[in-house]
């Protein structure tokens, strides 16, 4: 007796015991029939509901097993358009298997087969931006900004380690006990993050950051609301004007996407060197080389840092360089860079508002393992850094710029700021939506001139505090 034949068994003797238990009410207790018959209903439906997930799995392994067996040794092209014959011969020979949904079925099977199994619906929709996978059973979502449970399931542990290695291969990535994080992307560029036991106690873990398949422009971000007009033109005359930009922000607040655009901003026939941990930079420009880090081999050795690719592309003759995120001992290297002739750069770091980047960066620069005093340093900073743009995912879930603000220098031992957007922030409605402006502050940036000097006109008057758009 096979394990499907029990629980049928098992259910039958289950409604039996429920249709001999019912006892006819008494007048007294006349309330009491229709609870009577609501724990009937009840049991019956968990009773149905098992044997159809028992018969469900088993089919799908039936049509596995088939695969494994029989087109084995053909492509994954050729295998997917066998697979719905293959399930139609097996519904068609097993009658217990009639109430399955094929078509619901096929289409599992087909994403394990040629995308990332259960999770390739979600990333395919375009209103999704987050995927958190918790365990085999535990789907989440972030769409439009909020927070969504789903009901997309993995069989097991086996089968989210199965999705992880899709993804880790063929970047050349690896994930097993000794090794059990692994930061990755996917062919769209796409940024995942996986963890795994011993460290992830509940199954699995994985999550991912999409991003666009086709890379946003500038008014994608003003449609958004991150930004406005203004605001808009005066970061493109910043990097036209080869000013030094620092994109600053929390997790999650969108600094590669701004990133990302002010990329497409330089001028086509400039030579651009990308540096990142995992390449999801997706500029529109030809002459572009893309470096990414690699982490270190089995045996510990074979590691290449950002900090080795920020030296090294020094004499890769680049005209800009981008750093996808400055998080140590690599901000040093890149400061001095950007003190030495190679204007125009673009990075960005982790922070709660601009001055914090500033003291942030102070602190990676001691990373880097010189004893250096803190206004050597800080020099450093403001000779090479001209704008921080900083980003924040406000509680209405959109990504907004909430400050533009310019380094003018020393004064004393003091780094010097000067805001010249300021997201004014005004209320929160019923349902959790933020509105405010981003405003300018009436004043003119002390780089002003450099705009004149590149050809690039803007006006002045997007500076005036009166002026919005």
């Amino acid at each position: 007796m096979n394990l499907l034949q029990r629980i049928e068994n098992k259910a039958k003797e289950k409604e039996m015991s429920v249709l001999n238990s019912g006892t006819k009410p008494q007048d007294n207790n006349i309330v009491s029939e229709p609870l009577a018959n609501q724990a009937k209903k009840t049991k019956l439906l968990d009773t149905q509901s098992e044997l159809y997930t028992i018969k469900y799995s088993e089919f799908k392994d039936r049509i596995y097993k088939r695969i494994l067996v029989e087109l084995r040794s053909k492509p994954v092209e050729e295998v997917i358009p066998l697979v719905d014959e293959v399930a139609l011969e097996i519904l068609s020979n097993n009658e217990e298997y009639k109430e399955v949904e094929r078509d619901k079925l096929v289409n599992e099977i087909i994403n394990d087969l040629e995308g990332f199994g259960p999770i390739n619906p979600l990333l395919l929709d375009h209103d999704i931006n987050e995927i958190m996978v918790n365990g085999p059973y535990q789907v989440y979502v972030e769409r439009k900004g909020k927070i969504e449970m789903t009901d997309v399931k993995f069989r097991n542990d086996e089968h989210v380690l199965n999705v992880i290695d899709k993804i880790v291969a063929p970047i050349g990535r690896r994930i097993d006990e000794s090794s059990p994080m692994v930061d990755a992307r996917l062919p769209d560029g796409s940024r995942v993050n996986a963890i795994i036991s011993p460290l992830a106690l509940d199954g699995p873990t994985i999550t991912i950051r999409k991003f666009s398949k086709i890379p946003f422009e500038i008014d994608d971000l003003i449609r958004f609301g991150t930004l406005n007009g203004n605001v808009a033109r005066f970061l493109e005359a910043c990097v036209k004007a080869r000013l030094n930009v620092f994109v600053s922000g929390g997790t999650g607040s969108g600094k590669t996407t701004t990133l990302n655009v002010l990329s497409s901003f330089i001028p086509s026939e400039e030579r651009i060197v990308t540096i990142e941990d995992s390449a999801e930079l997706q500029l529109s420009q030809e002459h572009v080389i893309r470096l990414e880090s690699r982490p270190a081999n089995i045996e510990g050795r074979g590691e290449i840092t950002i900090r080795d690719l920020v030296k090294n592309s020094l004499r890769m003759r680049p005209e800009r360089i981008i750093v996808g995120e400055v998080r140590g001992a690599e901000a040093l290297d890149m400061l001095q860079a950007m003190n030495t002739g190679h204007d125009g750069s673009l990075a960005t770091g982790h922070s709660n508002s601009p001055r914090d980047m500033i003291a942030r960066l102070e602190t990676m620069v001691l990373m880097a393992g010189y004893d250096l005093p803190i206004r050597a340093i800080r020099e450093q900073i403001a000779g090479a850094l001209d704008l921080i743009i900083q980003q924040t995912r406000c509680k209405d879930g959109v990504r907004r710029i909430t400050n533009v603000t310019e380094v003018q220098g020393m004064e004393g031992d003091v780094i010097v700021l000067q805001d010249i957007f300021t997201f004014d922030h005004e209320s929160i409605d019923s349902s959790g939506k933020v509105a405010g402006k981003l405003l300018p502050n009436g004043i003119v940036p002390g780089f002003y001139p450099l705009f004149e000097r590149s050809g690039i006109d803007l006006p002045t008057g997007i500076f005036d505090y009166l002026c919005i758009s």
